[in-house]
């Protein structure tokens, strides 16, 4: 899962959008300082595309392209990282963090993504990022057709069915060929997130008589289409999608809480309740306060891996594997179901008020 590091950005005005070979205009620096502006911003994989070195150099850092090796190096306050457009991760000594967007060449030059620099690149970065995107692309003008099946897969059905017959599904990130985000010794997200997956199924099968679904109940590799099919035959009434971080920096601790944006999805056929996941996110956000964990304020973000709908669905990010304290406690069998106890207390709090709506 790529990451956001909440205290090394800040972002005015940000839009994800999709679209082919539109341009835009972005403004990217150091906050305090004048930023750069960068006019060659290319639309691909429904994210904008900017030059790198036209990055670096907005944010004064240092970064060299190796034609031999067919790799960027990354001066940073960090050491050096590494990506290449054959890797899908960005690597900083023994350290891999996933990249959602490969980098690519284009128009002669090498660009990322902004959701690389603003996800990856900006924990890496000692001072604050501004950036602004100043021309966004509609996106009902270039909707992606998968966006509209999973607008589809996750209508939620209205129903009567009680409080205890209400169907979880739970989505643990990553597996297979894909571990997701590496932490110290090994440690993988890929294993933290089944692990407690299953923590909260065995929790929600001992008190309630509705069948629990698992995206994945092992350590096999599952695409995004195949997951939203699986929720979608399930009949869910909410989802929660785990997965873990990984920071260059030690400093970043707690549990992060997503929902998705719908500011900017426009289709008529799908209609909204705006607040629900939201509710969710903060019921769970109370319910792993109560046990003892660090919390973020809950998150809005205009792109998630969750597809679009009106499903309740909450990501949820369980702690940094580069802060002790975090990976501490995501190691420890005790803590483990105390966190998933949380959640699965959450989940309760948000069904019965639910239920008591209808």
């Amino acid at each position: 899962m790529t990451r956001f590091c909440f205290s090394s950005i800040f972002i005015i005005g940000l839009i994800f959008f999709c679209g082919n070979n539109s341009l835009a205009l972005v403004e990217i620096g150091v906050l305090g300082q004048d930023p750069v502006i960068i006019e060659d911003v290319y639309q691909r994989e429904g994210t904008s595309f900017v030059s790198i070195d036209e990055v670096l150099t907005a944010l004064n850092l240092e970064g060299d392209w190796d034609s031999v090796k067919h790799i960027y190096r990354l001066r940073t306050p960090h050491g050096w990282a590494i990506i290449s457009p054959g890797s899908q991760f960005l690597r900083l000594g023994d350290n891999l963090m996933p990249v959602a967007h490969r980098p690519r060449f284009i128009d002669g030059k090498l660009r990322v993504s902004e959701t690389f620099i603003l996800r990856q690149l900006s924990p890496l970065v000692s001072n604050q990022i501004y950036y602004r995107n100043h021309d966004p692309v509609a996106k009902a003008e270039t909707e992606d057709p998968l966006d509209r099946l999973f607008a589809f897969l996750l209508q939620k059905k209205d129903d009567i069915r009680p409080q205890n017959k209400r169907i979880v599904v739970i989505d643990p990130g990553h597996g297979g060929q894909d571990p997701g985000v590496l932490g110290p010794e090994g440690v993988k997200e890929k294993s933290l997130t089944l692990t407690v997956a299953h923590r909260l199924e065995k929790l929600l099968k001992m008190h309630q008589d509705a069948p629990v679904v698992l995206t994945r109940n092992d350590d096999y590799t599952i695409d995004l289409p195949k997951r939203l099919e699986i929720v979608a035959e399930s009949g869910a009434d909410v989802m929660l999608s785990l997965h873990a971080q990984m920071y260059f920096r030690t400093d970043p601790q707690g549990v992060m809480l997503f929902v998705q944006s719908q500011a900017n999805w426009t289709d008529p056929g799908v209609a909204f309740d705006e607040d629900t996941s939201l509710v969710l996110a903060e019921a769970l956000k109370r319910s792993l306060q109560a046990g003892g964990f660090k919390v973020h304020p809950v998150q809005e973000l205009p792109v998630l891996p969750l597809g679009q709908g009106n499903l309740p669905r909450v990501m949820i990010e369980m702690g940094n594997l580069g802060n002790a304290l975090d990976l501490s406690m995501l190691q420890d069998d005790t803590r483990q179901q105390d966190f998933a106890r949380a959640l699965f207390d959450g989940l309760n709090q948000f069904l019965t008020a639910s239920q008591g709506d209808r």
